[in-house]
């Protein structure tokens, strides 16, 4: 009763209360954006109007590349499971856009039944009609992986002669489409492929605006040894500079994601690095889906208010009578006078209109005695919005974000997760080396260089068994590492944190000095395993 006593009196007062990220944006798109969007026919020349599931939906992956990338084998290589349609070989496999996700039972949901489903994202993809719809559906699998994130596989890109072959629907459209609405884009390059295909390069240029979401995985680099990997890598850098057209350098993962033995394993370690930070990557998605979804919504909203000044523009320079098609024309064609005077009268940043000629082919088939003159009240409540709203449902972020962490919703589990991110077995990431150096092992590590190290100690006159800091910093400065590491190695060296170091907390700092002269990061904490036996009680 008194909750809703609250509500009631906080909407008197004209604020809004919202019980989560999710449902904050649902309201406020469509009580304050959506209006705007309808009054200025937006959903026409840029993005349908979002549904509730698009603010429930798991966050996606999308794999583009062209065929014989390894897409759908990274796919299978992330669940450990086959899912129903899969199709793996050498030659354009998929020829459709499959969306895997979770279900109780395995299952495949074809695109028409799937486009129909309230509870699915895709309601918006029937514009893009039946021949796309018959290429298009939802597989369904018990996956562990899948409730953390749904991943889209795409038909193979063609090259050739094939790429001349019409697919039938809009397939470019389909990619922007999903593009908007994906948490991340991977694209997939074949160590020994690099040539970028013409609709391949038109499908890359149909992710621009969408550059954060972008990531490049060079697979199959195990076919490939270190010489021609590093040539592959420049010439892969190479291309991309030409298409993405970016000053920016591209992050790129190199990798085998497959099963499957590597060819040449000479670089095993530079592979297991890259998918370490590939998978934390895509680890953050779970995390990370309230603050994209708010980063969307504003995206969409600043491209709504500018498209509102654009259409109100031609509306106010159409004659009221005669010559209304020759008019029709001109505005056309001076499309870039216009930007560049709504650019100086609102205070836009250029990076906000959207692309010019794009605009232009889709004015040709509108009527502009429709639109709509500019109404200040809606451009207000948009403004209202950003500037309020969205700065409440941001103070809801960082409490949404420690509910999933404890609920361990906030990451993935299960599948590849487990094995690669795993860090309590034999092979997990530096599993061995460094720090991990003697974990598990009955004896105490560092007591197989201890002949060293006490001589060492013995050099340095220790008086009742213990040497001083000035003592022992005479010997650590002649690894020539800085200072500021030294520091920290003293501070996980004295132990019983006495200000002297004895013969055992002796050689562990020799051991950590080792650890980082061999290239390894240094713990923040001594890990169990490194402390010495006589310290174990400290």
């Amino acid at each position: 009763m008194f909750s809703w006593m609250n509500k009631e009196e906080s909407r008197k007062k004209g604020t809004d209360v919202y019980d989560g990220v999710a449902e904050g944006l649902k309201n406020i798109y469509r009580q304050k954006l959506l209006p705007l969007e309808k009054e200025y026919q937006f959903h026409d020349f840029h993005s349908p109007a979002l549904d509730d599931p698009d603010f429930d939906a798991k966050p996606m992956v999308m794999l583009v590349g062209q065929y014989s990338t390894g897409k759908t084998t990274f796919i299978r290589y992330l669940l450990e499971q086959d899912f129903p349609g899969i199709r793996i070989g050498p030659e354009p496999t998929t020829d459709r856009f499959i969306a895997v996700m979770h279900a109780d039972t395995d299952g495949i949901v074809p695109g028409n039944a799937l486009v129909v489903d309230p509870k699915k994202q895709f309601r918006p993809l029937s514009k893009f009609g039946n021949a796309f719809l018959n290429r298009f559906q939802c597989s369904g699998t018990t996956s562990s992986v899948l409730k953390g994130i749904s991943i889209v596989d795409t038909p193979g890109i063609l090259s050739g002669e094939k790429q001349r072959t019409d697919r039938g629907y809009d397939f470019i459209g389909v990619l922007e489409w999903f593009a908007e609405r994906v948490d991340r884009i991977l694209l997939l390059f074949d160590a020994h492929k690099l040539d970028i295909s013409d609709e391949f390069r038109r499908s890359i240029e149909a992710l621009r605006g969408h550059d954060d979401k972008i990531r490049i995985v060079l697979n199959k680099a195990d076919m490939v040894d270190h010489q021609q990997l590093m040539r592959v890598y420049g010439a892969l850098m190479w291309s991309l500079g030409k298409v993405l057209g970016t000053p920016e350098v591209a992050r790129v993962y190199i990798g085998s994601f497959w099963d499957q033995p590597l060819r040449y394993d000479i670089n095993r370690r530079l592979f297991e690095a890259e998918e370490q930070d590939l998978f934390a990557d895509l680890q953050s998605l779970p995390r990370n889906a309230a603050l994209r979804k708010l980063n969307d919504l504003i995206k969409r909203a600043r491209l709504a208010k500018v498209h509102a000044y654009i259409i109100s523009a031609l509306k106010k320079d159409m004659p009221a009578v005669f010559g209304k098609d020759g008019k029709k024309k001109e505005l056309i064609k001076n499309l870039d006078a216009l930007y560049g005077q709504l650019q100086r009268e609102h205070q836009i940043s250029p990076g906000d209109f959207p692309d010019i000629k794009k605009m232009q082919e889709l004015l040709v088939n509108h009527d502009f005695t429709k639109f709509h003159a500019l109404d200040r009240k809606l451009i207000e409540r948009v403004d209202k919005m950003l500037a309020e709203d969205i700065a409440k449902l941001m103070s809801l972020v960082p409490l949404e974000e420690q509910i999933s962490k404890t609920e361990g919703s906030d990451r993935i589990e299960g599948g590849a997760f487990d094995q690669v991110m795993d860090s309590q077995t034999p092979f997990m990431f530096k599993g061995g080396e460094g720090v991990n150096a003697g974990v598990g092992e009955v004896e105490w590590v560092i007591a197989k260089d201890r002949f060293k190290y006490d001589a060492m100690f013995d050099d340095l006159n220790p008086v009742d068994g213990k040497v001083s800091g000035a003592a022992a910093k005479s010997e650590m400065i002649k690894s020539k590492l800085p200072n500021n590491v030294l520091g920290k190695i003293w501070k996980l060296s004295d132990v019983d944190k006495d200000g002297m170091l004895d013969a055992d907390e002796f050689a562990l700092a020799m051991h950590l000095m080792n650890i980082k002269l061999d290239g390894h990061d240094l713990p923040t904490e001594l890990p169990t395993h490194l402390i010495p036996p006589s310290k174990r009680a400290f």
